[in-house]
């Protein structure tokens, strides 16, 4: 049976197929438009999908929508009228989109099987937002059962749930409704910071370690009510949502003196410690939001989705607290994970279909679900383009880029198929050397073009995690940090100041400074054979060149491009910065044997800034 699981509309727009249960492929939209968290109809990643799947005119069974579009109207249409006659301009705006295309799911999703020269099927579903993140963090997890919490922004009326999975069942527990919600209040604080929402969370999170918790007693007492079970009730009187085009309002500024940052302007001492403050309240209710569940499922496993289990450092506490046994976090936690609960959910709730688990192995493939590219087909296009290259003999292909970048050159690999989700795991990545204290600032600057504050991610083979990190288990989706070990550590010399900031963030802060961020951490990616053997085999030949088997991964894009999804997206990334060497799969290219490359205008300006 051939289901199809589709999210849209809001961001991070994705397709999913599924096959009797097995997950044929997923990608998101955004890779294909090379627009960044494109929202559209996700058209080009459902023509890959059913492409991918080898499915026929007549072979497509069922087309899920990750939520309720009605309900979700109707809740809107709720707010703006209790708000009235605020909220005008907003409702105007948002009312020609709904009446032009999210009310009409079905016609948009039968045009686009006609697209790909497929029948719409008879049965088209619709659960609820929740049910569909619920859904895509347990029933593809190791476990046979577990507690599943759920944390984002707002779905229909649910911004967050817990649930209980056994089998191939999953039963809706407890849920907190809008406005009062974790995502949004986390996203408030990141507009209020200067960046981007449902695009700049995470550089909220990077930035959260440079400050201090001054603010932690404001927000708890003039904007929360928080209970013991981790629901809580938001003071709209502070926040803009409701009836405006922001997220937060002039008495949101007073109470953090002054207005919300300038995008784009110097970060000061002030976006410091509100970053710190708003990480530690947020982990404060996630732990108890995790307690919570424990106390009514009993379960000792753990699953988590909704884009607030993108928060890797939240992630972390709860395994340092010992809260449960075990914990698996959905790598592609936000909206486009949602389009793979969604067709999970209609296998295994309504067809009954079977489930198995062995608590030890997941069922996606370590992230890896999106588009391949063969040798021949990279070889035709290089050689159509002219661009120079050498063929890597297989048996010496992890040594010769392991010796690369043990030469502190920077290096982008493009190998296999592309990760599902936000996090580049080593198929679309850039890599270099985490030994290399000038690695952070080079990659940030001269690679990515982003933020200096922003850390960087180590990639370590998954049997030596423990060497590195106060770690004993594997991470292989990047969604969890650690602190480094403190046998690796070095005592930092520079005062915790803004004004000092560039000399603290190039500071050298252990044996691996370029991943080791400012309060000691990382946000680790475990790496194993198992899922990725090119991946593994270059690191493995790094410890047998270095003496440590970990490296630096970083998404191969520049910022506020989506992660690269073919060889020709590949090679423009490499050319347009200052990389050093490019991988395509079994083919070299070493940037001073490439020819010159010529573009008319800055290409910067392709992008929005994330």
């Amino acid at each position: 049976m051939n289901i199809l699981g589709i999210s849209a509309f809001y961001h991070d727009s994705a397709a999913t197929l599924i096959c009797d249960g097995e997950i044929i492929a997923a990608a998101q939209e955004e890779r294909f438009t090379r627009i960044k968290h494109d929202h559209n109809f996700p058209l080009n990643a459902v023509k890959y999908c059913l492409a991918e799947g080898g499915v026929g005119k007549t072979e497509l069974d069922a087309v899920v929508f990750y939520d309720k579009p009605i309900t979700k109207f109707a809740r809107i249409m709720e707010t703006y009228f209790s708000v009235a006659p605020k909220g005008i301009r907003s409702f105007m705006m948002a009312m020609p989109l709904w009446l032009r295309e999210k009310l009409w799911i079905p016609m948009d999703i039968e045009k686009s099987l006609l697209k790909c020269g497929i029948d719409m099927p008879k049965e088209i579903y619709f659960p609820e937002h929740h049910e569909s993140h619920a859904a895509s963090a347990f029933f593809p997890s190791p476990f046979e059962s577990a507690a599943v919490l759920t944390v984002d922004g707002v779905g229909e009326w649910t911004t967050s749930s817990i649930a209980h999975g056994r089998g191939n069942k999953l039963e809706m527990l407890s849920d907190m409704h809008f406005p009062h919600s974790l995502g949004l209040l986390y996203s408030a604080f990141t507009y209020f910071t200067g960046f981007r929402v449902n695009s700049g969370e995470y550089k909220l999170m990077g930035l959260a370690p440079y400050g201090d918790p001054v603010y932690v007693d404001v927000i708890k007492d003039k904007l929360l009510d928080i209970r013991d079970d981790g629901s809580f009730r938001m003071n709209m009187d502070y926040f803009g949502y409701l009836d405006g085009l922001v997220m937060t309002n002039k008495k949101f500024a007073d109470l953090f003196g002054g207005p919300a940052r300038d995008a784009e302007s110097d970060v000061t001492k002030r976006e410091m410690d509100i970053a710190k403050s708003i990480q530690v309240v947020t982990e404060e209710i996630v732990l108890s939001m995790a307690r919570y569940a424990k106390e009514i499922t009993g379960e000792n496993n753990l699953c988590l989705a909704g884009g607030v289990a993108l928060n890797c450092v939240a992630n972390g506490r709860i395994l340092q607290e010992k809260i449960f046994d075990n914990v698996w976090i959905q790598p592609a936690a936000g909206d486009a994970g949602g389009a793979l609960g969604a067709a999970l959910a209609i296998w295994h709730i309504v067809k009954n279909g079977p489930r198995t688990s062995d608590n030890i192995n997941d069922k996606v493939s370590g992230s890896y679900l999106g588009p391949e590219f063969m040798a021949a087909d990279i070889k035709e296009y290089l050689d159509e383009k002219g661009y120079s290259y050498e063929k890597m003999p297989v048996e010496n292909r992890g040594a010769i880029i392991a010796k690369i970048l043990d030469e502190q050159n920077v290096v982008g690999h493009f190998a296999g198929r592309m990760e599902f989700g936000p996090r580049a795991l080593g198929n679309r990545s850039i890599i270099g050397d985490a030994r290399s204290p000038k690695m952070q600032s080079i990659m940030n600057l001269k690679i990515k073009y982003r933020e200096s504050f922003r850390p960087f991610a180590p990639s370590c083979l998954e049997e030596s995690v423990s060497d590195f990190f106060e770690l004993d288990e594997p991470s292989p989706y990047m969604l969890l940090v650690a602190p480094v070990k403190k046998s690796r550590c070095i005592e930092s010399k520079v005062k915790r100041d803004a004004a000092e900031m560039k000399e603290w963030i190039n500071e050298a802060r252990s044996d691996v400074p370029a991943i080791t961020h400012v309060d000691y951490s990382a946000r680790v990616q475990t790496v194993s054979p198992k899922t990725n053997k090119l991946y593994y085999d270059i690191i493995k030949a790094f410890e047998e060149l270095t003496g440590l088997g970990i490296i630096i991964n970083t998404s191969f894009n520049v910022r506020g491009e989506p992660i690269v999804c073919t060889p020709e997206d590949a090679y423009r990334c490499f050319m347009r910065t200052e990389m050093d060497y490019l991988v395509l799969g079994d083919y070299l290219l070493e940037k001073t044997k490439q020819p010159e490359w010529k573009e008319e205008g800055d290409w910067r300006g392709e992008f929005a800034l994330d």
